[in-house]
């Protein structure tokens, strides 16, 4: 009956500190996702000067064919 009771107690010690594992897992993992948000946030236009080079070399090849 000892016996029983011990492996008992050691089966509910493993679960709550799966659980207790996979909670602190959670947590570590939607904090990393909210720190890593500000990297996936959109990209900055390109500076005008590159917009208007680009404008350029399009209508020079344009006028090239």
């Amino acid at each position: 009956m000892e016996t029983f009771i011990e492996f008992a107690a050691i089966l509910m010690v493993t679960i709550v500190a799966l659980f207790s594992a996979l909670a602190l897992q959670a947590l570590l993992l939607r904090g990393v996702f909210a720190l890593m948000e500000p990297a996936t946030a959109p990209r900055r236009l390109a500076p005008p000067s590159i917009e208007r080079g680009a404008r350029m070399a399009a209508r020079a090849f344009a006028r090239a064919r």
